[in-house]
């Protein structure tokens, strides 16, 4: 079902259930995010190279986590979503082994470039895990004309994501900030099931966050689920 002001969204599986901590992360701790689409033909391949980078990436030294996703209903269109303790070891993994034969498979079956933006930490906390099918939730947020609307957009966010953290099922809400565009975010969510997530989009901060995002969001916003690569 699409929610018309709720930001761009990408849904993601995971496992496990553990008690959340607070965590600020340092200051070194970087983030990428990608999307890439494949053609239908080259779905299998692809998963097949995905797999492997996010294997052969997580014995790297420096290696914090990476997921990979794939969206529902649009199959062959993946998201990548990556955090390396610095940059310094974010670099030596774009040259690394891994990286070089994940490109190169993917070259041989992607219909769109491989769009990698960095980021950084905003509003981070330790995640939980839950036992069963539980949902991520990634969110695309530009906040558009700087101003007032800019310098209040990662309160705004920090805001939105404390107080989703207190809600039943929420496993992890993370707000991301561009490395280079202060007003672009990206918001990664974990929620135990769907019900917990519906739950979310109906609580009053949910409600009162789109509408005080939307006159000062920069861009449409659009929804899409997508469930883990395992």
């Amino acid at each position: 079902m699409r929610h018309p002001i709720r930001p761009w969204l990408a849904v993601l599986a995971v496992v496990a259930v553990a008690p959340l901590h607070a965590q600020t992360p340092a200051e070194s701790t970087v983030y990428a995010v990608a999307y890439v689409d494949v053609m239908s033909s080259g779905r299998s391949a692809a998963v097949g190279a995905l797999k492997a980078y996010r294997d052969a990436s997580s014995k790297e030294a420096g290696h914090v986590r990476i997921d990979v996703v794939e969206q529902v209903g649009r199959p062959a269109h993946f998201v990548v979503v990556e955090e390396w303790r610095d940059q310094g070891a974010a670099d030596v993994h774009a040259g690394s082994a891994a990286t070089k034969q994940f490109q190169q498979a993917m070259s041989k079956v992607r219909v769109s470039g491989y769009d990698q933006r960095p980021y950084k930490a905003l509003h981070v906390a330790m995640a939980r895990t839950a036992a069963g099918a539980a949902v991520h939730v990634v969110s695309h947020v530009d906040i558009g004309g700087g101003g007032a609307g800019l310098a209040g957009a990662p309160a705004m966010l920090g805001q939105l994501a404390e107080a989703s953290r207190k809600e039943q099922g929420n496993l992890r809400f993370d707000v991301l900030q561009h490395a280079m565009r202060a007003n672009h975010f990206t918001v990664v969510e974990s929620w135990a099931n769907q019900a917990a997530l519906d739950a979310h989009a109906g609580a009053a901060h949910t409600r009162q966050y789109r509408d005080v995002l939307q006159p000062i969001s920069g861009s449409p916003l659009d929804e899409r689920v997508y469930l883990a690569v395992d």
